[in-house]
């Protein structure tokens, strides 16, 4: 079978989201999944999308995109096209390079009689408004919304006013908004929006990647945006209990000769992955799951791993047929027997679906993972992450860096990440000259000294951009220091932050900590407010009436003061703090920080929260 991700490795400028895009769009043609497209597959699909043509000029077609002149085309010539084509070398208007943009363009409804034409897009809402009713079935606020129909594109209506996004990213991640701030009654376009500024904003603040959708795009329904929104938030929300921190149990994992660090540098769907591949071996079975769409096309790794983790209820019979569709319903009758049926059809684990079988495993560890309780003596050490570490994180995925941040230190320690964000927070900026120059990087480090490289190189990048970083090396990145990686992040997120506010200095030049408060504190005075502070670590900030105050005089009348509490109760003060923020993110602020952070008055989060809110002024 094809190991589509191992292919992909030629191609390190692309995403795994991406990939998981060219995966299903690569399927869309390779109608046999034999793992290649040849002229009959190209045929069939040419006359699906209307078109016609004499086989010899399919041939050459192919011909152009064959690589390796075997007259096929194999997936790893599928993504050198769609490089060519973004790279602006082939004419995205001509030859195979057309179809493909054609075909990709095609979202087929429910209904559809070829299976070989029925979008994943359209899989993919269906299994995604699904979820949505199973969890929200039972919500005051959306109740009677519910359920909506899968199968017609009632999905997009239901999410223009916002409501149903924010109580999804809540239920992804926990009290994330404060739902008092949510507009429900009497709806009107203005309202609407500033549900569509809190549903975007907060998805940024729990590491959603949305820096290309905007409130409009909610307004304006676009599909393959919104949907590409709720499948993050999905998967945030299934995968944050895949961690070691939150289950123990997962040391069980570690093969021969690995330490914990090496379980703790997995992202959650390789996590997954080996969850899967243990149960295996310990059924006795050879087979292995190395990825979500070819090794579980023919059910029999589901059926295994069903019957190891509920051996009483899920019995190995779908095995004993031999239709792969068949096969597929009856192991998902199995699964039903444990309340693991979610997220895939039969055609979705045949036709192997990357997303939503990915979201199928991730349902069935959470419900069962079958790895037993361990005793105390077991028990893993774990050094929890610090707040501001799992902070700088989220803002790392917020911007789209691959792969997904879940271990701070470890996860960046072959300088790839940083120097992603690098990219983003330069490109930013139209006034910075700086850029990452990809040619000195090692974009697949395959040892220390190429890893080493790369951090070397986020240094550099740093003082070309008057970073302080006198005693900072790139080997302190390499090697996981954690003061120092947290001194550079923080340096990288206070120049995001603070570089579109350069029209609001006197200077000419990045706000000084005691300017930015100058500034707040004359925005609070000029709306008439009694309230100041002295500076960005001012006692006073931490009951947030001031960031209080600062919202309504950008936003007037965006307060309603009967919900703040004057106290010096802990749990008021958290409620207080996650109100003004879900009132920042609801008037369009970016805000990354916790309330647990204006609690304790954080300097470096209070600066993100106040030029977060003055650039809604610019």
């Amino acid at each position: 079978m094809t190991d589509f991700y191992q292919m992909a490795k030629e191609f390190p400028q692309f995403k795994r989201e991406e990939i998981d895009e060219f995966i299903e769009q690569f399927n869309s043609f390779d109608l046999d999944r034999s793992g290649s497209i040849d002229e009959d597959e190209l045929i069939k699909v040419m006359k699906q999308l209307g078109e016609k043509m004499p086989a010899f000029k399919i041939r050459m077609m192919i011909k152009e995109v064959d690589i390796d002149g075997n007259g096929e085309i194999e997936f790893n010539e599928f993504l050198q096209l769609i490089t060519n084509i973004r790279s602006g070398k082939t004419d995205q208007q001509k030859g195979f390079a057309r179809i493909y943009n054609k075909q990709s363009s095609v979202i087929k409804l429910k209904g559809a009689t070829d299976s070989s034409t029925h979008s994943f897009a359209d899989d993919e809402k269906e299994s995604f408004v699904n979820f949505i009713n199973s969890t929200l079935y039972n919500d005051p606020i959306v109740k009677n919304r519910l359920p909506i129909n899968p199968e017609n594109m009632d999905i997009f209506e239901e999410l223009k006013d916002g409501i149903i996004l924010c109580k999804m990213i809540n239920d992804a991640i926990p009290g994330t908004i404060d739902e008092r701030v949510i507009n429900t009654k009497k709806l009107n376009k203005f309202t609407k929006v500033e549900n569509q500024n809190l549903a975007i904003n907060s998805a940024k603040a729990i590491g959603c990647n949305v820096v290309n959708i905007g409130h409009s795009d909610i307004e304006e329904a676009k599909v393959h945006l919104l949907l590409g929104l709720l499948w993050q938030i999905i998967r945030i929300g299934l995968l944050r209990r895949i961690s070691i921190t939150e289950c123990p149990e997962l040391y069980k994992l570690l093969e021969d000769g690995e330490t914990l660090e090496d379980l703790l540098k997995l992202s959650p769907d390789q996590i997954l992955l080996r969850w899967l591949n243990y149960h295996l071996k310990n059924a006795g079975s050879n087979r292995r799951a190395k990825n979500y769409t070819t090794d579980i096309m023919d059910s029999e790794i589901y059926t295994t791993v069903l019957n190891q983790i509920a051996p009483d209820e899920c019995s190995l019979s779908p095995m004993n047929t031999q239709d792969k569709g068949q096969r597929a319903e009856l192991m998902l009758q199995e699964a039903e027997n444990i309340e693991c049926r979610k997220f895939v059809s039969p055609s979705d684990v045949v036709r192997g679906n990357p997303k939503l079988n990915l979201a199928f495993v991730a349902n069935m560890f959470n419900t069962r993972n079958g790895l037993g309780e361990i005793e105390i003596k077991e028990m893993p050490v774990i050094e929890e992450e610090d707040r501001e570490a799992r902070t700088f994180a989220t803002w790392l995925n917020s911007i789209g860096c691959e792969p997904f941040v879940t271990r701070f230190y470890l996860n960046l320690r072959d300088g790839l990440i940083l120097l992603q964000a690098f990219d983003h927070i330069t490109k930013s900026n139209p006034n910075c000259n700086v850029s990452v120059n990809w040619n000195k990087v090692a974009k697949n480090p395959r040892n220390k000294f190429q890893a080493l490289g790369n951090c070397n190189y986020v240094i550099e990048l740093g003082k070309q951009l008057g970073f302080s970083l006198v005693g900072i090396g790139g080997s302190d990145i390499n090697e996981g220091h954690k003061m120092l990686t947290l001194a550079l992040v923080w340096q990288m997120v206070r120049y995001h932050v603070t570089n579109v506010l350069f029209k609001l200095s006197k200077t000419g030049r990045a706000l000084s900590d005691s300017e930015l408060v100058d500034l707040v504190n004359q925005k609070v005075y000029e709306a008439g407010k009694e309230n100041s502070i002295s500076s960005l670590s001012d006692p006073n900030l931490a009951n947030s009436f001031f960031i209080a105050d600062l919202c309504d005089s950008i936003r007037p009348g965006c307060i309603n003061y009967d919900l703040l509490v004057s106290t010096n109760n802990e749990e008021e003060l958290i409620k207080n703090a996650n109100y003004v923020i879900s009132c920042g993110r609801k008037i369009g602020a970016v805000i990354f920080c916790l309330p647990e952070d204006i609690v304790e008055v954080k300097p470096k989060m209070m600066l993100t929260i106040f030029a977060a809110l003055l650039v809604l002024t610019c």
